[in-house]
């Protein structure tokens, strides 16, 4: 598979989840990494996040997270 596009984006703990909702809504993300202190803490690739039932659970985790979270990076790996 080929690799695509790489961002990333520092954003601390209640921007998390609204940053995540941005990018899934953009369409073009292949995948989402958050880390923490350089270690990745929740990958989401979009193939799964595309399904909206599975959506909405891995939002509230990714929303738990965040509220312990203190300074984090969102890689995002977009589609070419």
């Amino acid at each position: 598979m080929e690799e695509g596009k790489k961002e990333e984006f520092k954003v601390s703990g209640p921007e998390i989840v609204e940053k995540v909702k941005n990018l899934v809504h953009e369409g073009n993300v292949r995948r989402i990494l958050i880390k923490q202190d350089g270690k990745v803490v929740l990958e989401l690739p979009m193939t799964v996040a595309a399904i909206g039932t599975i959506l909405a659970p891995l939002l509230a985790a990714i929303g738990a997270f965040a509220a312990l979270a203190t300074n984090c990076t969102i890689e995002v790996e977009r589609k070419e």
